[in-house]
């Protein structure tokens, strides 16, 4: 078991991380028979590492933690510390009822992560209070840190946000609804040291906008299977060269985009399935999502062949 750094040390780590590189949330490797695939997973971790993100997020949304056994998210995200190696933030996936969320969290622990992003809740709509008390729970049996998501049916108010800031070991907030607006109150309603992470699908996308409402810092699903075209778009949006930052806009990110929206759950699936076009042993997806027809399956290699040319590199 590794000592977790604690709070403000992990924040620190991560806001230096960020000014750096994208967050990157791997896929999660299965052999074809559905089988985790842990040698698959080490081998396609240790590339993702290669390509020097600003921290790491296994076992989340991309990684497919909603389909993972405790035994497998244990060889996950004990597989992700050891290649990571202490050069950049762990930070594991937990969720479901907060109980659950601590049997996971006790699990990640013991792993050597440096911190947990809390999933949204499962399946039902609660008010304020029981959002923040999710997070008392959860924080109340840990001492990693804890990320807090929100995303469906999890939406926190200026009043909530100030509540879970107050939590000692709550670092900060990943929004995937993208109502600037709203969120813009709740980075005027946090401590000047709390974190704020744009976790929109495709993040690249609104990644200007989030900026403008002080939320520089993204998850980047691109990063999972083409890192040339993440760290150009990210070099580009931090140098301000808008004329590159349109480019990839047009003419990688909206056609994909386009393509992920034809499907529910095309998010993690068209991810998964470029990484095996480039070689990555990921494997197929696990139920309820579903692999892309072979006809979404061309337009992908199409749009991931126009993504690559565009930073000189090759499928």
């Amino acid at each position: 078991m590794t000592v977790s750094a604690g709070p403000a040390a992990v924040a620190r780590r991560l806001r230096e991380g960020m000014a750096g590189g994208v967050l990157s949330f791997p896929l999660t490797s299965f052999r074809d028979d559905g089988t985790l695939d842990p040698d698959g997973f080490r081998a396609y971790v240790a590339q993702r590492l290669a390509a020097a993100p600003g921290a790491v997020f296994p076992a989340c949304g991309t990684g497919e933690f909603f389909s993972l056994d405790e035994d497998e998210y244990r060889q996950v995200v004990t597989i992700t510390v050891e290649e990571a190696a202490g050069r950049v933030p762990v930070v594991a996936g937990t969720g479901y009822g907060w109980a659950q969320a601590v049997r996971f969290a006790r699990i990640a622990e013991d792993a050597g992560a440096d911190a947990l992003l809390v999933l949204p809740h499962y399946l039902v709509a609660a008010p304020q209070d029981g959002l923040v008390g999710q997070l008392e729970q959860i924080a109340a049996r840990t001492p990693l840190p804890l990320i807090a998501y929100q995303r469906g049916q999890v939406a926190f108010t200026a009043g909530s946000l100030r509540r879970i800031a107050a939590l000692p070991n709550v670092i900060g907030l990943k929004d995937g609804h993208s109502d600037l607006d709203r969120l813009q109150r709740l980075t005027l309603a946090a401590p000047e040291d709390f974190l704020f992470f744009n976790g929109a699908s495709t993040a690249e996308i609104q990644a200007r906008a989030y900026a403008t409402v002080g939320v520089p810092a993204y998850s980047s699903a691109v990063h999972a299977f083409a890192p040339e075209i993440a760290g150009a778009f990210f070099t580009a949006l931090r140098d301000n060269d808008h004329g590159t930052v349109d480019k990839l806009l047009r003419d990688f990110y909206v056609p994909l985009v386009e393509l992920r929206d034809r499907v529910p759950g095309y998010a993690v699936s068209l991810v998964k399935a470029a990484a095996r076009l480039r070689g990555h042993a990921v494997g197929p997806v696990r139920a309820p999502l579903t692999d892309p027809s072979p006809a979404d399956l061309a337009v992908l290699t199409a749009v991931l062949t126009a993504g690559l040319d565009l930073v000189g590199a090759a499928l």
